[in-house]
């Protein structure tokens, strides 16, 4: 809106001042906007966008519908401590269980396909029954992991020595839940400006203004940060690292074995089927550096990894084609936990998902609606 001036009607309507501005519409952005206007529904509510859709994590992920593979938390729980940990897989859990009760399997082609990890070693399983007890009381489950080697032939995952299954794990189709998502925002009246950059946000006593350009600002009680990775701009002295994400889809597989969601490597690797198509991404530890980065572009390097990877592990003497590649931006931190909490008297923020945030956005979304009221 570069040297126009503004109508009076716009004035009135799109730009008039609201009680709450979210800036980012992802998952976190939605889910904070239906937990406030469920909460408040006589509060104003808007969502703005800089892109014409969600362009981060959101819409560019694998579609897991996960909270952690074994070797992860095993992980997790020794850098941050069990307690901490656990906290975490919770708010996943919950969030997943939160997804099913708002919308159905077919709505967001949700499948309880279950989730599955592979190990070179059995240095993992070893450890088996101890990360068993202390997520029965998150999933209320006695054998959240199991071992499934039988299943390796079935998959095809013919190089892989062992094989751990988690019943409670699933897929889901990320476009399409973000769509209900928008759909429920409209529905309980949340509004949105789409193609539209904050500049910037600044507070005085009584209210904030949120400037669009030089010619255009916005007036509101309070703001929402939900930019997770692009949070720098507002964020300064946050730590919040952009991870990209690579990924890699096949065309259709004739005879298929494979089927669920798959993990290798902590999670650095995930891969899973999408009809008779492979999805595989991750492996930012092969490059950490390059990939600290927020720029949506795939390098050659991981690429040919990601492809090496699909040959010598996933799909073993069989022949695949790529058939589109593209990349997401994550974020993250030195632990895993997200960064929920109020900045000052009107600016609040929920970011940092650290790659889970189809699981954690329901639950973040809640505890904003907490900060905020």
């Amino acid at each position: 809106m570069k040297n126009i001036s503004t109508s009076i009607w716009e004035l009135d309507t799109f730009y008039r001042k609201r009680d709450i501005v979210i800036i980012g519409s992802g998952f976190t952005g939605l889910w904070t906007a239906i937990s406030i206007k469920e909460k408040f529904p006589e509060k104003s509510v808007l969502i703005i966008e800089r892109n014409p859709i969600p362009t981060g994590a959101s819409t560019r992920n694998a579609g897991f519908a996960c909270f952690g593979s074994l070797t992860e938390i095993i992980s997790d729980s020794e850098k941050m401590g069990w307690d901490k940990t656990l906290d975490l897989v919770k708010m996943r859990f919950e969030g997943l269980q939160k997804i099913q009760s708002y919308f159905s399997a077919d709505e967001i082609d949700f499948e309880l396909c279950g989730g599955y990890e592979i190990l070179n070693n059995e240095k993992a399983s070893d450890r088996l029954d101890e990360v068993n007890q202390h997520l029965f009381p998150i999933t209320k489950t006695e054998k959240t992991f199991r071992i499934a080697n039988e299943k390796i032939k079935e998959f095809g995952l013919g190089k892989s020595e062992f094989l751990v299954e988690n019943l409670c794990e699933g897929s889901l189709h990320s476009g399409k839940l973000l769509m209900k998502l928008v759909e429920k925002c409209h529905e309980i009246k949340v509004e949105f400006l789409c193609g539209t950059e904050v500049e910037s946000v600044s507070e005085n006593e009584n209210e904030l203004e949120i400037k669009i350009n030089k010619n255009l600002s916005l007036i509101s009680d309070k703001v929402i940060f939900c930019t997770n990775a692009f949070s720098s701009k507002f964020l300064k002295f946050e730590e919040i690292i952009p991870a990209r994400g690579q990924v890699i889809l096949t065309e259709p597989i004739e005879n298929l074995k494979l089927k669920g969601t798959f993990h290798y490597d902590e999670g650095f690797y995930y891969f899973r089927n999408i009809g008779n198509r492979i999805l595989l991404g991750g492996a930012r530890n092969q490059d950490f550096k390059t990939e600290e980065t927020s720029i949506f572009e795939t390098t050659e390097f991981l690429q040919n990894h990601l492809e090496n990877f699909l040959k010598d592990v996933i799909l073993p003497n069989q022949d695949f084609k790529i058939a589109m590649r593209w990349s997401g931006i994550m974020a993250m931190g030195s632990e895993k936990m997200p960064i929920v909490k109020q900045l000052s008297e009107r600016q609040f923020c929920a970011v940092r998902l650290s790659g889970m945030g189809v699981a954690l956005a329901p639950k973040i979304g809640e505890m904003v609606c907490e900060l905020v009221s």
